[in-house]
């Protein structure tokens, strides 16, 4: 008698953006998933957001014939509403929150402190590793210091919300914050509901 082939597993996509492939990568690890791939949007296109939704459309379309679960791991990231109209026309899922410093603070607790953290710049792992890339010379900070003011004179501080701080990282990020001349404060706010989302 023949065995009959078993049917493949369901397989789901992430379309993720880059600042948070390590942290994807690590939970998904962790819980034991080997139904998960990822796919990254470059971190780079926060500079630039008008790029997210049609790259995130782009990823979709692609995936469709190729996987049975997509889901977006972003939050809007300054796309002014866009990516969750695409979402919606397409009934993909993405993380709750505007950003990642909600989502990875919990969405209820980051909008607790909305008044306190005001006038806070936000670090997270991601960030204080690629800082000088993505901030000073993306910025153009290298080349025209004067900048400091028009993008950070109304800051206080930069608080560092990490996921897996190290004593390295956390002195990084300290630097980042005297590099801005503002007040430093760190917070560990680990996964958020980044955990969440890859449990689910």
């Amino acid at each position: 008698m023949s065995s009959r082939p078993t049917p493949a597993s369901p397989r789901s996509l992430v379309i993720a953006c880059g600042a948070l492939i390590r942290e994807l990568q690590v939970l998904i690890a962790q819980a034991g998933r080997t139904d998960i791939d990822l796919k990254a949007i470059p971190a780079s296109y926060h500079n630039r957001p008008e790029k997210i939704t049609p790259a995130v459309a782009r990823r979709i379309a692609w995936a469709r014939s190729r996987y049975d679960r997509i889901f977006v791991a972003y939050g809007d990231c300054g796309t002014g509403g866009s990516l969750d109209q695409l979402l919606a026309r397409e009934g993909v899922e993405r993380l709750p929150g505007a950003h990642c410093y909600a989502f990875f603070s919990g969405v209820e607790a980051f909008a607790a402190r909305g008044d306190t953290d005001m006038t806070s710049f936000f670090l997270t792992d991601f960030l204080v590793r690629h800082f000088q890339s993505l901030v000073i010379r993306g910025l153009g900070l290298d080349r025209h210091p004067e900048l400091r003011d028009t993008y950070f004179g109304n800051y206080e501080r930069v608080v560092y919300l990490s996921q897996m701080p190290t004593p390295a990282l956390i002195a990084e990020a300290e630097a980042a914050a005297r590099t801005l001349r503002l007040a430093f404060e760190h917070r560990c706010v680990g996964f958020g509901e980044l955990s969440r989302a890859v449990g689910a």
